[in-house]
């Protein structure tokens, strides 16, 4: 394993916390809740019809709707509902998709939390004198809320969301920020994050030496042109071994 950098940037959703992973479970969930009002459609039809449309959504998004994440995932889900009507099937109305769009940010929000061994690897490595930004995408007060309520505030040198600077990933502003802020350069830097393009692809073009945490143990997919450096799962991988 290399020799730990001066700095490390460090994604927070998907890489500190479980928030936006793993969506066809969550649109699954929120959706059989919703049984009774969705016949004569399967939960499960409505659920992936619903997360094909926001993939299609989020392939071509400007990143402005990062910072208006409640706003997309209605416009999502009534996509979902005149998918199924181009299909064909029975319509459904636009205040079921606004409801199930609402309930959907609300289940994210409580499900939310702080993966394994995530805490004592960032104290750890902040003990062992490396300089640390937290580097996140999205709205600043959603994110702001989950720095505090997950107590990250206080873990990290610099904090740095979207919302509050005017730039995120993969805007190459967000990375030179950070480390103008921990007084680094790129040599000196490792991004550590779970978006290929976000975390890997853009900082690499920098000389910043990138890690794909992949918590799921899914691999890199088919034909991705994409190469980390290295691979995670965790972490808490980022410590010495005697330090883990």
């Amino acid at each position: 394993m290399p020799q730990l950098p001066r700095a490390m940037l460090i994604d927070m959703d998907d890489t500190i916390l479980s928030a936006y992973g793993r969506p066809e479970i969550a649109w699954n969930i929120v959706a059989t809740e919703f049984a009774d009002e969705l016949t004569p459609h399967s939960p499960r039809e409505v659920a992936e019809t619903i997360l094909s449309e926001a993939r299609k959504f989020w392939s071509t998004a400007e990143p402005v709707w990062r910072l208006q994440l409640h706003e997309a995932r209605q416009i999502t889900v009534k996509n979902g509902f005149a998918a199924l009507v181009a299909a064909g099937k029975t319509g459904l109305s636009e205040q079921l998709a606004i409801r199930i769009a609402d309930r959907f940010t609300a289940y994210r929000e409580e499900e939310t939390f702080v993966f394994p061994g995530a805490h004592d690897a960032i104290d750890a490595l902040k003990a062992l004198g490396v300089k640390l930004a937290l580097v996140t995408n999205g709205a600043a007060g959603i994110q702001r809320a989950k720095v505090e309520r997950f107590a990250l505030t206080h873990r990290f040198d610099h904090i740095q969301i979207e919302g509050e600077h005017g730039f995120g990933k993969p805007d190459e502003r967000a990375y030179l920020h950070a480390m103008s802020a921990l007084g680094v350069e790129a040599p000196d830097t490792w991004m550590i994050g779970d978006n290929l393009e976000w975390e890997v692809e853009a900082p690499q073009r920098l000389g910043i030496y990138a890690i794909w945490i992949d918590t799921h143990g899914e691999g890199l997919p088919p034909g991705a042109a994409i190469k980390p450096d290295r691979i995670i799962r965790s972490l808490t991988e980022l410590l010495p071994a005697e330090r883990r």
